[in-house]
Parts: structure tokens; C-alpha cells; sequence
């Protein structure tokens, strides 16, 4: 018996078998199917644009925002006032992983830790939860805020956040302490934000068609391109991925895509959406080893240490 043929070809076996069957990343649109009870859903979409699943989570009743870590979404159901979690399939993890919120919105995931923005009982102020990506509570008024949190970025020790109605960004630490609660201000209705490698990315939706922009600072304040991208309609949520910036806008129903030079990659990426809400993009990812690569390979193994021992001195 050629034993060496017989290992080859289980090496060249195994690592066919180990070849990632999906290794593209993904955006989560979430469809909050205006007050409709539901109506709302969760779409899933290649980077690329192509329509994965238009309802890989249906049901919902005014979903709001979204999150991915890994394998698991995380999503704020405004009236039920819970975070839900499913895994990137779609599967129901647990339809109350936190609950007993007071109008949910914004979430934001580092680590596994689950930052949630909600409004203050009987106010219109709001405040910043803190929770861990198991349901624990760690902090459920991290610190408050006077007016509405329109989203979070986190990145590090630090959050960041959008307020549309005084147009301003505020820096926290993930303790709760403020950093600087006006860290960037006169903005007009700063909504989405995003943050990466000392840098953030603001979508302000201004007043108008054609009016919105996306402006660039860095995460000290200082301001390095307030017209980055313009020219957007009530652009809203927005996210970060492969060094592409992704914004969404409820207004036209689309996703456009841009560099974080500016550049336009496709201003209509996705369109025809229902009153796009929040969206989340989850980063490319090489699939765990199958149980046919694992036996494989251990086959390999057994016969290689028989072929061992049975070798003459």
C-alpha cells in the first residue's frame, strides 16, 4: 500500500473541504415598516448590492437599531422595548435578551459589551444603558443626556454620539464618564456616525433634497473635511467596512456607497427599500473547519503515526 499516496490525497482532500463556501460580507438593512404591527423586517444584502434575504427577519413591530458582532444581531424594538438577538441566519437566539426599556433606539456593540441608547421615563431626554452581549446589566444609566441620541459609534474607551436636534457630537467613556459632551457642535441634524482609526464620519441630513453631507473629524474634534461627501437626501444611518463608508436614506429608500476619500462608489447601491432605519455591515469572514475536514485530517494523522511505527529501524 503507497502510504504516502493515501496521505496526499487526504491532505488535498481536507483542504478542499476547508475552502470557505461564503467569505462575503454582508449588510442588515432594518425595514421598520412605519408604526405597522409586523411590518417591520431585517433584509440581508451582499456589500456588493445583491439581495441575500428580503426578510431574513420578519414579524417585527417598528424595529430600530441594529448591531453585529460575529455571528449574532442584536436588535431595539422600539415599542416592545427589548433588544432581541438572532444569529447572521437569521435563527431567533432570544426574542428578550434585555427587556423592560424605555423606547430603544440607537445600539452599539464592542467586545461583548451592548451599549443602548433609550429615553428617560416621562422625558424627552435620553440616556445610554450599558449591558453585556449575554443580557447582563452592567450600568442601565450609563449617563443621560438632555434631548435625543440619534446614534452611537464606540471605538476603544470611548462612545460617541449624534445629536440631531442641538447638532452635536458628545465623547464619552464606555465608564459613563463625559469626555466632552460638546465635542463637535453647530452641525444641522447630525444623524448617523461612524468611527474608525482616529477619524470620525458624520452624516448630516440638513434640510433639503440634495443637501445632506457626510463631513470627516477626528475623534479629538477638529474638523478635516465637513463636505466629504454632499449632495445626499436626508442621508441617516450610517456605517463603516473594508474602507467604505455605507449611508442609508430613509427618504429615497437607498444605501449609497462612498470612500472615506470621498469618492462615489455607487450613490444607489440598494434601493427600493421601505424606510431604511438603521443598518449594520458585518465584515467578511472564513468559516470554521466542517466535520469532514476534521476527520480528514485526523485520518491523515492515525495513518501517518501507524506508518510510523511500522517503518523498519
Amino acid at each position: 500500500m503507497n502510504i504516502r499516496l493515501i496521505l496526499s490525497g487526504l491532505a488535498a482532500s481536507a483542504a478542499l473541504c476547508a475552502i470557505p463556501t461564503t467569505a462575503h460580507a454582508q449588510i442588515f438593512v432594518v425595514n421598520s415598516g412605519q408604526s405597522t404591527p409586523g411590518a417591520g423586517s431585517i433584509a440581508e444584502y451582499s456589500t456588493s448590492g445583491t439581495l441575500v434575504n428580503p426578510a431574513l427577519v420578519s414579524g417585527l413591530t417598528i424595529p430600530t437599531g441594529i448591531a453585529v458582532s460575529g455571528d449574532k444581531l442584536f436588535v431595539a424594538n422600539l415599542l416592545a422595548g427589548t433588544i432581541s438577538e438572532y444569529t447572521t441566519s437569521g435563527t431567533l437566539v432570544n426574542p428578550t435578551l434585555i427587556s423592560g426599556l424605555n423606547g430603544p433606539g440607537a445600539i452599539a456593540v464592542l467586545g461583548g459589551d451592548l451599549f443602548v441608547a433609550t429615553l428617560l421615563p416621562n422625558s424627552e431626554n435620553s440616556m445610554i444603558g450599558k449591558y453585556t452581549t449575554s443580557g447582563a446589566t452592567v450600568n442601565a444609566t450609563l449617563f443621560s443626556k438632555t434631548g435625543p441620541i440619534s446614534d452611537i459609534a464606540v471605538s476603544g474607551d470611548n462612545l460617541f454620539i449624534t445629536d440631531g436636534i442641538d447638532g452635536i457630537i458628545g465623547k464619552y467613556n464606555t465608564s459613563g464618564a463625559t469626555v466632552n459632551a460638546s465635542l463637535i457642535s453647530g452641525l444641522r441634524f447630525p444623524s448617523g456616525i461612524a468611527v474608525s482609526e482616529g477619524k470620525l464620519f458624520v452624516a448630516i441630513a440638513d434640510a433639503g433634497p440634495a443637501g445632506g453631507t457626510i463631513g470627516e473629524y477626528t475623534t479629538l474634534g477638529e474638523t478635516i473635511n465637513p463636505m466629504l461627501v454632499h449632495g445626499l437626501t436626508f442621508p441617516g444611518a450610517l456605517e463603516l467596512s473594508g474602507g467604505n463608508l455605507f449611508v442609508a436614506s430613509s427618504e429615497t429608500g437607498t444605501i449609497g456607497e462612498y470612500t472615506t476619500s470621498g469618492a462615489t462608489v455607487n450613490a444607489s447601491l440598494i434601493s427600493g427599500l421601505n424606510n431604511p432605519g438603521d443598518i449594520a455591515v458585518a465584515s467578511a469572514s472564513v468559516p470554521e473547519a466542517s466535520s469532514v475536514t476534521l476527520l480528514l485530517l485526523g485520518l491523515a494523522a492515525i495513518l501517518g503515526l501507524r506508518f510510523l511505527v511500522r517503518r523498519p529501524a
